[in-house]
């Protein structure tokens, strides 16, 4: 009697383990995109006809020929792509409206790098990073300096620093961002601080600290590609906008090799600036853009007031340098992660931009998988560098988080694919194309109305 008992008690708890499990996939809100292409992003290749199984907003499992959780939504993927959702690793966007404008172009992933409003810390940050509204997953930085001329939150001590820091941690930063004045003090205190309390670093060169100084120890991320201009070449004064020579590209190369240092490459963002140096003229052109209509009355007229336009010279040649020494720094294995600086550069349209800076990329030498690399595995081992509590993202495996977009043909052919996906998902959330769409029209008739209004 009792051998029949415990096999009625094992047969009801294995049973119960199935429907637990069931459930638990159904209410998880599982999802498997099967017979699709992966482009893994671990190293340049296509696995074919794959199925990808996403559960808790993780990517649970990646291979071939296995069943799914019971409940789980099943996307069919026959002859489309998968591929890792996009990172912007250089923004300042906040408004709800560019958060689904990113989602919208398959970024899944933000950087903020300063500036940004109490209320998009606290109230929307953890509302977009639960899922709970439309948009990336976003990582904010407390940018500091030395003096108000920037209007910079000032640091003036190695107290104030590490005081700094630690409520930068409180009130939800995972980055802090240091600015041209800051003193070499309240720089090493706010660098060590930042480490001791888990948080990033990342920032311009500052005036008074030596490159190789301000990116020791590894993880410093240089927050802009033109930085290494400034910190590793002195422009001959009758030539001020001139570029360095070849040595300056070997001379960054090494310094950030070997201090592990991974750097912004925002080839569209100078370019953009270079277009518009001294030439009121293009400014007109960026608002017939047919992406004009997702920047906001706000934006345009203070597009409209920078003073680019007015500057005299030409910055194309040190253009032509930056895309050199991009390719430099990718060839030689440096980190680079792409980022657009979106929106406060006249031209650059958050989402959009971070396209264009792919292209640029390409156009600079660099392969498709280089460039793809830069907007998602490269930006996913740098957060894990820096950040040591976040998950892994930026590649289509098993522990990743599900970030992911669908395409219609394989992007490591053809990058443009990725400006139009067949569906974008985050934080385990699916979106197909007509919801994307949907979400742009949003913004873009919430903009019109609003200029009417003015």
């Amino acid at each position: 009697m009792n051998s029949i008992r415990l096999i009625a008690q094992a047969i009801f708890c294995f049973v119960a383990l199935c429907i637990a499990q069931a459930c638990a996939a159904s209410a998880s809100g599982a999802v498997a995109f099967v017979h699709v292409n992966v482009i893994p992003m671990d190293r340049d290749r296509l696995l074919r006809d794959q199925t990808v199984v996403v559960q808790n907003g993780v990517i649970s499992a990646v291979g071939r020929k296995f069943a799914v959780p019971a409940g789980t939504k099943v996307i069919d993927g026959r002859g489309k792509y998968l591929s890792p959702g996009l990172a912007d690793m250089h923004t300042h966007s906040e408004s709800r409206e560019d958060m689904k404008v990113y989602l919208a172009n398959g970024i899944t992933t933000l950087l903020n790098l300063g500036g940004a409003t109490s209320d998009f810390i606290d109230q929307r940050v953890p509302l977009l990073n639960r899922g709970e509204r439309p948009g990336p997953h976003v990582y904010v930085a407390l940018r500091i300096d030395g003096t108000p001329k920037y209007g910079q939150f000032v640091i003036t001590t190695a107290d104030e620093a590490r005081w700094a820091v630690r409520l930068a941690k409180t009130n939800g930063y995972r980055f802090i961002k240091v600015y041209n004045n800051l003193s070499p003090e309240a720089f090493s205190a706010a660098a060590d601080e930042a480490r001791k309390q888990g948080l990033g670093v990342a920032g311009h060169h500052l005036e008074a600290v030596p490159l190789e100084q301000e990116i020791a120890g590894g993880g410093f991320l240089v927050a802009h590609l033109e930085e290494l201009i400034y910190a590793l070449f002195k422009a001959p004064t009758n030539d001020p906008l001139a570029p360095p020579g070849d040595a300056a590209i070997a001379k960054a190369v090494e310094l950030l090799k070997d201090n592990r240092a991974f750097v912004v490459a925002d080839l569209v963002t100078f370019q953009t600036i270079a277009d518009q140096w001294g030439r009121p003229d293009v400014l007109s052109g960026y608002f017939a853009e047919p992406q004009a209509k997702y920047v906001p009355f706000q934006w345009r007229l203070d597009w409209r007031r920078d003073d680019y336009v007015s500057r005299k010279g030409s910055l194309s040649r040190r253009a032509e340098f930056i895309g050199r020494l991009a390719k430099a720094l990718s060839d030689a294995g440096v980190p680079i992660v792409a980022g657009t600086d979106a929106p406060t550069i006249p031209g650059i349209v958050p989402g959009f931009s971070l396209h264009d800076d792919l292209d640029r990329l390409v156009a600079a030498g660099l392969t498709r998988y280089q460039a793809l690399s830069s907007a998602t595995r490269v930006p996913g081992d740098f957060i894990v560098a820096t950040i040591h509590d976040m998950p892994a993202f930026g590649r289509v495996e098993a522990g990743n988080r599900a970030d992911l977009i669908l395409s219609d043909a394989n992007p490591l052919d053809d990058l443009a694919t990725l400006r139009k996906p067949v569906g974008v998902m985050t934080h385990g959330r699916w979106y197909d194309r007509s919801e994307l769409q949907a979400l742009l029209d949003s913004v873009a008739s919430d903009y019109s109305a609003a200029a009417a209004a003015h």
